[in-house]
Formats: C-alpha cells, structure tokens, sequence
C-alpha cells in the first residue's frame, strides 16, 4: 500500500483529486481511497501499488504549492530525527552572515548558493569560504549568532514535540560548531555533528580542524541513530543533504533546491515546520511549543 498526504488550498479539492486519480490511472497506479486526518488539514490519498515518484509529481501537478509525503507503508512517529541546520532549523546561512561582518557577503553567498544547489564540490567549496575569512575577529561569530541568527518559524515545535514523543534528535550541519553548539542548545537537539573553524589569537585562521562534516558524514550519522531498523526522519534543503534524506524512512525537503528536492518523499512548499508533525499525522494536542 502506497500513502501520501498532502496539505494544499482546499479549494476544489475534490475535483483536483479526480483529476490527479485519472493522471495516475494512466500512469497504472491506482487511487484506492482518499480521506481527511482527523485535524481537517491533511489530505490522505491510498494507492494499491506505484512508484512515490509518480505520486509526488502528480501532487505537483495538481495541488501545488503543497506539503507532501509518500510512504511505502503506514506512516508512524519517528524514533530518530536528523536536520541540517543552515535554512532549515534555522533561517539563514551562517557562513554567509558571518562573512558579512568581514565585509565580503556576496563574494561567499555565491559560492554558497551554488554548493547548495550541487554545482560546486561541498569540501572544496567550505575550504574556499573559510579561507576568505581568516583574521575575521572570533568574537564576531557571538555578534552574529545574537544578531542575524534565528530559529526557521516552527522549528522549536517540530524538535520540542519528536522529543516529547521519544525521537532522539540530532542537529547535523556542513556548518560550524561556533554556531551549531548554540543553536542545538536553544531547540533542543540530543546531539550535534558540524565543522570546526580552527582560531588562533582570538582570530579566524582561515583554517578548519578535524574531519570535515559532508554529505557522506551525514549520511553516516542517520544510518548510526538508525540503527537496528530504527524510523527515522531527516529534514534538509541543499545538495549536501541529499544522501541523509534519501537514506532517511521519511525524508523531508524543506523550501529546498531542486536536487534535494527530487531527492525526497516528503516536501515542503507551503507551510512551516510544523507541517512535518501534521503530515506524520501527530494531532496539535500533542505538540509541544519547546
């Protein structure tokens, strides 16, 4: 049994699943029933058989903008949740942020976005930006964190409501430890997985120490807190999440490029964060605000 669920505009809602259902048919997939979760916000589409990527493209076709997510099987509460952090439990792009109290925003922003998009090599990219910053003051990265850095709107809950349910949650980023440590403290996270930016003299050596938090690493970590066929869920947005999301039983893209995107079974467009707790089918009366 294939099971997707979506929230969209419920306008002509009806009449847009008849026509998803006819797209499919042709497509040999079948529409068996399609009933509302008791919260009024979720749609849930069954299917005897077919491929999830037929599903969500059909859901695009027809509902877009919408929140998505196919399941091979019945949708449960995770006992894992793995997140990239950088515009996804949070808003902003750090290294970008930070890059902007050195004076050189756009020159890393750019080589960012295009990592992020999977047109750069991840490790070789963070190398080239760190770089750019050495001698940038230490304390500008407590400035920054105060000032430019804040929580992606429904984040506290997602992570405040999986913990309270039993998930462990681990915070994984391609990002630094500067800002990750903090951030995984303030939602609340069980773990944290980054970078380090090596500082000698109270200033940014343009260096980084140890291994380096990449795409395979956070694929790595999932499938260690995943463990002895553990649920798990990941959240993520760029190219260098695209192993974690795929390797992940529900994993979430979220407003994320269009690789990463392709990548998952569950998408977010249109709503929060919060979307993801709807979609797993957690009723508001067990969300926690964190």
């Amino acid at each position: 049994m294939l099971i997707a669920r979506l929230i969209a505009d419920p306008a002509d809602r009806e009449t847009r699943v008849d026509a998803l259902a006819v797209a499919l048919r042709g497509e040999g997939v079948a529409l068996a029933t399609a009933d509302t979760l008791a919260d009024g916000d979720v749609l849930e589409l069954r299917f005897s058989e077919g491929a999830p990527e037929l599903v969500l493209d059909a859901i695009d076709r027809f509902f877009a903008p919408a929140d998505m997510l196919v399941s091979r099987g019945p949708v449960e509460v995770p006992q894992v949740f793995v997140s990239d952090m950088d515009s996804t439990m949070i808003g902003q792009e750090c290294i970008d942020e930070l890059a902007d109290y050195a004076g050189i925003k756009p020159q890393i922003a750019a080589i960012t976005e295009r990592a992020m998009q999977g047109e750069l090599d991840f490790v070789a990219a963070l190398r080239e930006r760190v770089a750019l910053l050495e001698g940038l003051e230490e304390s500008a990265i407590s400035d920054c964190l105060r000032e430019r850095i804040a929580p992606t709107p429904g984040a506290r809950t997602l992570v405040a409501t999986l913990s309270a349910l039993g998930s462990r949650t681990v915070l994984v980023t391609g990002g630094f430890h500067h800002f990750a440590d903090p951030v995984g403290a303030m939602l609340g996270f069980d773990r944290v997985v980054g970078n380090h930016l090596e500082v000698a003299g109270g200033r940014l050596t343009g260096g980084l120490l140890g291994t380096i938090t990449d795409s395979a690493v956070k694929a790595a970590v999932l499938r260690e807190e995943a463990d002895d066929g553990r649920l798990s869920l990941a959240t993520g947005d760029g190219a260098n999440d695209i192993p974690m999301i795929a390797a992940a039983t529900y994993g979430f893209a979220y407003r994320a490029k269009p690789k990463a995107r392709a990548a998952a079974n569950g998408r977010i467009d249109r709503g929060d964060l919060t979307a993801v707790l709807s979609l797993l089918g957690i009723p508001r009366s067990d969300w926690r605000e964190g």
